[in-house]
């Protein structure tokens, strides 16, 4: 008997697996852009800059950096921190996801939390240490994630539920979303940009978040459809900067 977690289940949900192949078809077409064939790390770095602005945004924090470089809203400077270390943050976060959690928020919160020594520390809290758990041993399962555009999505929902830290849960979850989308290979070069389809409907996206929360079957297919439309924005984002770059 397997009683090992697994996501593959929700794929069959009503409008999860059309909602799959679309995100899919869309990322794929963003990788082919003559820009990414070799000149992707560009856009890729573009494209981790728009995320973590758009994700302190959705938070808050402000959207913009100022034009003297120096960012003082510590929303934005904590998404900014998480960005730059995603490449050594991706080998930690699929051999210990609660470890690169902890990572992300005192990358996040370093300006925010007054006692150094609450930073990386969850909330003492057993349901979320039970539930972190059981997320971690998904994350670190290959077998049991799913196709990518779900375990994206259900990281995402689930660490957007818990508020495990207290403090940049927001932008926790949405850096942990995106190394889901990088590193179940859906999206490897990380290059869409899906945080900016949340900024600019955040009424939806705080709505279906809250419905996740809650487990009702509907309302988690929902919730994951929602995520696969906000990929399918999020090539699109992903297509201007390889036109920019492309053109430049």
């Amino acid at each position: 008997m397997n009683d090992k977690p697994s996501l593959a289940p929700l794929a069959e949900l009503e409008g999860v697996a059309d909602a799959v192949a679309a995100a899919r078809a869309a990322i794929d077409e963003v990788h082919r852009h003559p820009a990414n064939r070799r000149g992707w790390p560009t856009t890729a770095a573009e494209a981790s800059v728009r995320a973590a602005r758009a994700s302190a945004a959705v938070a808050g924090g402000a959207a913009e950096i100022p034009e003297s470089g120096e960012v003082t809203d510590p929303l934005l400077a904590g998404a900014l921190r998480i960005a730059e270390a995603m490449g050594t943050l991706l080998p930690t976060w699929q051999r210990a996801p609660r470890q690169a959690l902890a990572r992300m928020h005192v990358l996040a919160a370093a300006d925010l939390v007054d006692d150094p020594e609450q930073l990386g520390r969850p909330r003492p809290d057993p349901v979320v240490a039970e539930r972190l758990d059981l997320l971690a041993e998904i994350i670190a399962d290959p077998k049991a994630q799913g196709p990518g555009p779900v375990f994206a999505a259900v990281v995402h929902g689930e660490l957007l539920a818990l508020g495990s830290f207290g403090v940049t849960d927001g932008v926790i979850a949405r850096a942990a979303a995106r190394l889901s989308v990088i590193g179940s290979g859906l999206d490897p070069k990380g290059l869409v940009v899906p945080e900016v389809a949340y900024f600019r409907r955040r009424e939806e996206y705080v709505e279906r978040a809250l419905g996740f929360a809650t487990g009702e079957v509907d309302a988690v297919a929902e919730w994951i459809v929602y995520c696969c439309r906000a990929l399918e924005a999020g090539a699109r984002e992903a297509k201007s900067i390889a036109d920019a770059v492309h053109e430049g």
